[in-house]
């Protein structure tokens, strides 16, 4: 068994798109009657880390020291994904300020514990050279110190090409291995990373296959691991569980073990980060990817952007020895 009270040793670099979560939570008891929809009579309302920052939550609950790297605007939603960052300890040397660029926000009406509606704002053009400059320096001089790198890619314009085949590069060369979990459709941009973790969606339109039937899944993987050079590869499949590829050897199927699924936002967060934790550790691809599967079982049962804890994931472990 994987002990993951060692998480707490290991050192992890998190680079990829910052976002706030903004969660309108209400009842819904009537049609408007300007249009047929619900009317959500809004009762509270409540803020967390997104994209980027929920892998860090997920790190840090498992009481991994994290360092993040990415941008954010300069407005309020900016100062609070850095507040948010800061109260889980985590490094923000890497988190830059752009004042022309907004942070990303995602905004989820709930009712029920049923999401009815999201508002995302948001910008997705790259972020300028000056920023590139500035991570890619932090970066040389942090990777020395790292366990772990986890690319989290939601194609908001801050993980490049260039910057996945920099960190590539300096993580080889210091020994360090690099996840990355990819929203691009063209997956040779994560070039010669350790493991890449798409949901079997992403997977099926970069491989330009209609997933419906093991073989195509086979299929679809392979057109991947020879598109960005992998070792390994991870194709989460929802309530089917996972699909592990790795160079010669069979792939490995580990079913869901979710009872209940409320809400999947997030869960690819979990994945990564429970799987890098494994990976850092010591674990086997195998080790490590039914850790992950559990926490993603635990995660989403829960409404809204979440994570699982040391200790629910403790408990799972017991239960499923």
């Amino acid at each position: 068994m994987i002990d993951v009270d060692k998480f707490k040793e290991l050192r992890v670099l998190v680079i990829g798109d910052l976002m706030l979560d903004e969660y309108l939570w209400g009842r819904v008891e009537r049609i408007s009657p300007e249009a047929p929809v619900p009317v959500v009579a809004v009762e509270k309302k409540s803020h967390t880390l997104g994209g980027a920052g929920n892998v860090i939550n997920n790190l840090s609950a498992m009481g991994a020291k994290v360092f993040a790297m990415g941008a954010v605007g300069a407005g309020p939603a900016g100062r609070d994904v850095l507040k948010k960052l800061e109260a889980l300890s985590v490094d923000v040397t890497g988190v830059i300020s752009e004042p022309d660029r907004p942070t990303t926000r995602k905004t989820r009406i709930i009712a029920a514990s049923q999401q009815m509606l999201r508002i995302d704002r948001e910008v997705s053009h790259r972020i300028s050279s000056h920023t590139l400059d500035i991570l890619t320096r932090i970066i040389a001089g942090y990777i020395d110190k790292m366990d772990l790198v986890i690319i989290s890619d939601y194609d908001k314009g801050l993980v490049t090409r260039e910057l996945v085949a920099f960190i590539v590069d300096i993580s080889k060369k210091s020994g360090v291995m690099t996840l990355a979990d990819p929203k691009s459709m063209d997956f040779s941009k994560y070039m010669g990373v350790t493991v890449l973790t798409p949901n079997k969606k992403e997977a099926a339109i970069a491989a330009g296959i209609q997933i419906q039937t093991p073989e195509e899944m086979a299929e679809a993987a392979a057109k991947i691991i020879a598109l960005a050079g992998l070792d390994k590869l991870l194709i989460t499949c929802g309530k089917a569980g996972m699909v592990l590829y790795e160079a010669g050897k069979p792939a490995v199927t580990i079913a869901s073990k979710a009872r209940q699924v409320f809400d999947v936002s997030g869960a690819g967060d979990t994945v990564i980060s429970l799987l890098g934790l494994g990976l850092a550790s010591g674990a086997t691809f195998e080790a490590a990817a039914g850790l992950a599967n559990l926490a993603a079982g635990i995660v989403v049962a829960k409404v809204g952007t979440a994570t699982a804890s040391i200790d629910e994931l403790k408990q799972c472990l017991m239960i499923n020895i």
